[in-house]
């Protein structure tokens, strides 16, 4: 399949995965249709626009009326009976089913590492939002894989499983909550280990790795995380380098952390203990040509973004993350009394940021 003869429909388009995937796409000069409800952001400029409400089944017709496409991104779906309708409609429409899932999918993560042949939660394709408790993210996302791979089949069903996304765009807010507090700088509770590998995906990365697929006829899945090569020391030095400013990084040990009822992945975001948690086997992608930029390059990069005057769209995740002040303050001196921080490092002023948020 050449770029320039790529017809692609993207369900959603206007926010953080899906925008980065139309912007790449539009550059590549594919015809790009998104089809959303149009409440939320526009979408990206040398797009086709078609607005309605997957929930709608006559939507769902008039969009697959529109067609014929080579391929149909969905980034948004998280309910196997909304996924299940939207593929039964463009089954006809469009040759190839890319579903972005997750790698919350695995019934073992994070306690334990995954490859793509690890065991998945139980996925029921035909399961509603009313169906399930609401902490199934992880066995809806399955049922949303098993609903179209049975529409469409594995060999023209493409399935991506990411962990953390980071990137301009991005709204869950935390590369921005990190961001905001190196600026503030002073002393940083720095969680763990400075040496622990983390994995976040670059947005344009992720967007990247899932056009060349579908320009090369790929199908199958693959988990979509950065390389074993990059550490939350990185993260942070990163962030106080696009920000300009100056801290002392406090290590504080993961355990005594954890005794405080500080809570991993939010309040110190990224920050989580068990085990499998960045340990996403990525192998099969990479042999596929995924390739991730520098960290520090994201990290730049969004900082860029928000001082320019970026905005994600809000949402309520945002709000969850990030520790209060003075309870890291407070936790700060306590560390330090009760001899609960295993390293420091103190970073001066750097004299070229990328700008103020």
């Amino acid at each position: 399949m050449q770029d320039q003869s790529v017809n692609l429909l993207i369900l959603g388009g206007s926010w953080f995965v899906g925008r980065v995937i139309a912007e790449d796409a539009v550059a590549r000069d594919w015809n790009v249709t998104v089809f959303n409800r149009g409440r939320s952001s526009t979408p990206p400029d040398g797009v086709r626009t078609i607005h309605g409400d997957r929930e709608n089944g006559e939507d769902l017709a008039r969009l697959a009326s529109e067609g014929p496409w080579d391929a149909a991104i969905d980034v948004a779906g998280s309910v196997p009976t909304m996924v299940r309708d939207a593929a039964r409609a463009l089954q006809r429409a469009t040759r190839k089913y890319v579903f972005v899932s997750s790698v919350s999918a695995y019934a073992g993560w994070p306690a334990e590492p995954v490859t793509e042949s690890s065991p998945l939660h139980e996925g029921d394709p035909d399961m509603g939002s009313g169906d399930g408790p609401s902490h199934a993210y992880g066995p809806m996302k399955v049922g949303c894989e098993a609903a179209i791979r049975r529409e469409f089949g594995a060999d023209q069903s493409l399935i991506l499983r990411p962990g953390v996304v980071l990137g301009p765009h991005e709204y869950v807010g935390r590369l921005k909550w990190w961001l905001g507090r190196a600026l503030r700088g002073g002393q940083i509770l720095a969680p763990g280990r400075a040496d622990r590998v983390i994995q976040p995906i670059d947005v344009r990365d992720l967007a990247t790795f899932v056009l060349d697929q579908i320009a090369g006829g790929g199908a199958g899945t693959y988990n979509a995380a950065a390389p074993t090569d990059r550490t939350y020391r990185d993260l942070l030095i990163a962030c106080l380098a696009a920000t300009g400013g100056s801290g002392e990084l406090l290590w504080t040990n993961d355990q005594w952390l954890a005794a405080q009822n500080v809570q991993q992945w939010t309040e110190l975001p990224l920050w989580r203990v068990p085990p499998g948690t960045w340990a996403v086997d990525t192998q099969r992608a990479t042999a596929a040509g995924l390739a991730c930029r520098p960290l520090a390059e994201t990290v730049h990069d969004t900082w860029a973004w928000l001082s320019s005057g970026g905005r994600a769209v809000e949402h309520e995740r945002d709000a969850e993350h990030g520790i209060e002040p003075r309870k890291e303050a407070a936790l700060l001196d306590a560390a330090q009394k009760a001899g609960a921080v295993d390293d420091r490092e103190t970073f001066p002023a750097q004299s070229e940021p990328a700008g103020k948020a």
